[in-house]
């Protein structure tokens, strides 16, 4: 059986923009829907979401009939949790609230197995096939996708040295989170913080490190693309559905 080929990666280090859908819901049915929808990729997230290695694991299984790359979100840049969705079959983890290029050579290392990290070895896994996957062990970091979320002013003001880190394939900028930095709680979209994140973008390119950034509104994410960011998520499953149930119960009241 032939190692899994990670073809978000392989597109991301091409240089190939990606569109994606932000999946919180939990449910093998429910990523089924969300993998068939056309997305060059969708992301599990259980940072802010009820989901947990378990419920991922039933989300990568619906995903994989679909031609459709799963990314996954853990909770905290923690290698416990690095290796837990690395061994149900994860290929690309995006570690949230990294400040420093410290904390980002480890999101690094807790992907990679000894000597380059700190990975445990587990042969009997969903990753490994079971252990049919002939030189998985030393094959999976080629495979293996490591992208790293800043969110803070002062994640923003070392932003070239954590994109610089060894490893580190892509660099994701939250705009909820950086809009609290900036003292704009619950204003992702404020010109301040909007700003920022262009900038951000823009000195990512300068530095040949792929950037990505949530951004539901589709003007700013088509803007975000044209400025070069090369995975931009452009919506969330849960409010897709709130907001369409909104607006037909709204369809229907007097």
């Amino acid at each position: 059986m032939d190692m899994p080929i990670n073809r978000f990666k392989r597109r991301l280090l091409a240089g190939e923009p990606q569109v994606g859908l932000w999946v919180t819901m939990p449910g093998g049915l429910h990523a089924e829907l969300c993998a068939g929808a056309g997305f060059d990729w969708i992301l599990f997230d259980t940072e802010h979401s009820p989901q947990d290695p378990v419920t991922v694991l039933a989300g990568l299984q619906a995903a994989a009939a679909y031609p459709v790359p799963a990314l996954v979100r853990p909770a905290w840049n923690d290698p416990v949790l690095a290796k837990r969705l690395l061994d149900v079959g994860a290929q690309t983890l995006l570690f949230p609230f990294v400040q420093t290029p410290a904390e980002a050579a480890a999101a690094v290392a807790s992907t990679r197995y000894p000597p380059e990290g700190v990975r445990g070895v587990a042969t009997m896994s969903r990753a490994t096939r079971f252990g049919r996957v002939p030189g998985y062990l030393k094959g999976a970091g080629a495979e293996t996708c490591a992208l790293v979320q800043v969110e803070t002013a002062e994640a923003l003001g070392r932003l070239e040295e954590i994109a610089s880190v060894p490893g580190v394939d892509g660099v994701f900028v939250g705009p909820s989170d950086l809009a609290a930095s900036l003292g704009r709680l619950g204003e992702p979209s404020h010109p301040e913080v909007a700003a920022a994140c262009e900038d951000a973008i823009r000195r990512l390119g300068a530095v040949g490190t792929p950037a990505g950034i949530l951004a539901t509104d589709p003007a700013w994410a088509r803007r975000c693309l044209d400025l070069g960011a090369l995975f931009v998520a452009v919506g969330v499953d849960a409010a897709i559905l709130a907001r369409g149930a909104d607006a037909l119960a709204a369809a229907f009241r007097g």
